[in-house]
């Protein structure tokens, strides 16, 4: 799902001319006062112009921001959320020099192609995961597919969760699935609140695979679809896969890059 590029300037030219950065930011108090003093400091151009976009915020803001730059220009998030797994610290001293020297990461989404109740067929990526949860009381009903073969006939649970390495420390850590080291060209497949079997786990997929979540009784028991921040109602089924054409690329501090995190996250007490 990632590809790591020797540590380089970040526009990957020998130009000696300086990088155009743009910086962007989320609406907190903390963001919008990072924004001012580093357009303050260094300018800024607009981010369809720039070599580099420096995002302000948390993750979440880091994800949508990831996907504006689809196939496009590289990230350099600086933490001004909470936990900041995709950011890298904030700090207005140095910047030029930081973003000169970062680290590439490569990540290539997940698509979903989700088909509802009504046979509309709706397509999204996925930085993070694709998630199907349940939309009523009741619970959900799952059967699941790998590459055209049903794995899980029935699993009844609150929903599932396909996850990328890079999305595997976020929303499927919550649900208890395994953290993928990046690179790795694994996917993740986690259940969320599994009824039945009562024990599944769920599993540990190479990033090839192409899944599908067909809902069992879809009027029943309702279920969304979510690619990342991207939501369908009422899916009749689910339809995950790499998307080998997209990619975006994400930028680190040398010292502090996502290889290590993640490889952190896995000793956290």
């Amino acid at each position: 799902m990632a590809t790591k590029k020797p540590s380089r300037p970040a526009t990957g030219r020998k130009s000696k001319r300086a990088l155009r950065v743009a910086f962007v930011a989320d609406e907190s108090i903390a963001a919008r006062a990072a924004l001012r003093a580093c357009t303050k400091r260094y300018g800024g151009v607009a981010p369809a112009d720039a070599d580099i976009v420096v995002a302000l915020g948390g993750d979440g803001f880091m994800l949508r921001t990831l996907h504006t730059a689809i196939d496009g220009t590289p990230i350099f998030g600086m933490n001004m959320g909470t936990v900041g797994f995709l950011m890298n610290k904030y700090s207005l001293a140095g910047l030029p020099e930081r973003l000169a020297r970062g680290e590439q990461v490569r990540l290539h989404p997940l698509r979903m192609t989700a088909t509802d109740r009504d046979g509309k067929h709706v397509t999204a990526l996925a930085i993070n995961e694709v998630s199907l949860l349940r939309a009523s009381s009741q619970m959900a009903k799952l059967r699941i597919s790998v590459d055209g073969i049903e794995r899980m006939k029935h699993l009844a649970c609150d929903g599932a969760i396909a996850a990328t390495a890079a999305g595997s420390t976020a929303y499927n850590l919550s649900a208890h699935g395994p953290i993928l080291p990046l690179g790795s060209r694994l996917l993740a497949l986690t259940p969320i609140s599994a009824h039945r079997p009562r024990h599944w786990r769920g599993a540990i997929l190479p990033a090839s695979a192409r899944l599908r979540f067909d809902t069992l009784e879809p009027v029943k028991r309702p279920v969304n679809a979510t690619a990342d921040h991207f939501e369908v109602a009422n899916v009749a089924t689910v339809e995950v896969a790499e998307a080998k054409d997209r990619s975006v690329t994400l930028l680190f501090d040398p010292e502090h890059n996502l290889e290590e995190r993640i490889l952190n996250e896995q000793f956290a007490t």
